[in-house]
């Protein structure tokens, strides 16, 4: 064994043999090297975090035809290590009436809920931190936590605007949360698993050609989970001042916009997994560092993709907003689901190629019959409304 064939266990049986050279027991040092390994892989999300700082800074300026940061250090590299200093020295303040404890615990379950999804993903075959037979479920049940600390957030600042905003960003997390886990189960049902390594591991061809609605409908509800632009009237400063984190500031208001901006990334992420192929690539087998490339570049795909939407579509109305979940998105996403499920099926033992053919085919139909039922209810919608503007004169 080397260090390019298997890093990690390259580096934890020479930290093992320090240890054990200590006089540490076995059992003694193996838990250790648990605690070093996950506090490497927080340091590894946490840093990264600052650098998405700087791309998201970099990339919103393109768009709106701007420089971005470019003073403090080459190309403005340095500037979020500035902002981060800036956020540790600034004033903490705690409202009156403010519930303390919930109120300082909502920003670090916040950013903790993220850091918690990236101990199952598989940034390489032999680079993870745990591989649960029930990955996905785990997934949605720490994504989850991120709902608790908006709600201990708006409620715990004693705030009405505050309690308004965690109110409205809850309802559509949980509303497009719905969707998603429909959609999970669509690579659960290609691979036969709900390891989230076994899906990566499984996808001889991507999953995105399998099932190209899924993975669009996950993008989308991705999209409204994270809050962001076209679903982030939830915190538009026009409408409800500032949203569920009004009355935070300083580091506490840091650790809400890292997890935002690490929540982005690491559904990026998952994006690449579920439907890319995750770590997957010429040599990623024989050389993982070469898969946690191949894996990060996907990722930081999707991340571009999140943050193109972001700033170049306007924010929609709550009401449409919600009815887009419950009356287009959500019946879209069982019929994918229903008609992936049933395919499998029938297809078991064909041919891959007719396989993945029959599969893509499926999806374009499913894509066909929809947007003719949304013509014909548009033309219906538009000849009612035509009728009672007619029988007003």
């Amino acid at each position: 064994m080397t260090f390019w064939s298997d890093p990690i266990r390259f580096v934890a049986d020479w930290l093992l043999g320090v240890l054990t050279g200590w006089g540490l027991t076995e059992s003694a040092s193996d838990a250790i090297l648990m605690v070093l390994g996950a506090v490497a892989l927080i340091t590894f999300a946490l840093v990264f975090d600052i650098f998405l700082v700087w791309v998201e800074r970099k990339v919103v300026a393109r768009f709106q035809d701007r420089l971005g940061p470019n003073r403090l250090g080459p190309f403005g590299l340095f500037q979020p290590f500035a902002d981060v200093i800036k956020l540790i020295i600034k004033e903490d303040i705690t409202p009156a009436g403010a519930n303390k404890f919930l109120y300082n615990l909502a920003p670090v379950l916040s950013i903790g809920s993220v850091l918690l999804l990236w101990a199952v993903i598989p940034l390489a075959p032999r680079i993870y931190g745990l591989d649960m037979n029930v990955g996905l479920l785990y997934v949605v049940a720490a994504g989850a936590l991120g709902t608790l600390a908006i709600i201990f957030a708006g409620w715990a600042s004693n705030n009405k605007y505050a309690l308004l905003g965690a109110f409205r960003l809850v309802a559509t997390m949980v509303a497009y949360e719905v969707p998603m886990v429909v959609v999970l189960l669509i690579p659960a049902i290609l691979a036969d698993s709900l390891s989230i390594w076994q899906i990566t591991a499984s996808q001889n061809i991507w999953y995105v050609i399998l099932s190209p609605l899924g993975a669009l409908i996950f993008l989308i509800a991705a999209i409204a989970e994270l809050g962001r632009s076209p679903f982030d009237l939830t915190e538009a400063e026009s409408e409800i001042v500032a949203g569920y984190n009004i009355e935070y500031s300083g580091m506490k208001f840091g650790l809400f916009y890292a997890g935002e901006l690490l929540h982005a990334f690491t559904f990026g992420g998952f994006v690449a997994i579920l439907f890319f192929g995750g770590w997957r690539g010429p040599g990623a087998e024989q050389y993982p560092l070469l898969g946690a490339f191949y894996f990060m570049l996907k990722a930081m795909i999707g991340y571009w993709v999140i943050m193109w939407v972001k700033y170049t579509v306007p924010r929609i109305r709550i009401d449409h907003m919600l009815a887009f979940n419950w009356k287009f998105l959500t019946p879209l996403s069982l019929v994918v689901l229903m008609v992936t499920a049933v395919l499998d099926k029938v297809l078991a033992g064909v041919a891959p190629w007719l396989y993945a053919l029959i599969m893509f085919l499926s999806n374009l139909l499913i894509a066909w019959v929809t947007i003719e039922i949304l013509r014909a209810l548009g033309r219906r919608a538009g000849e009612q409304a035509v009728t009672q503007q007619v029988a007003r004169y």
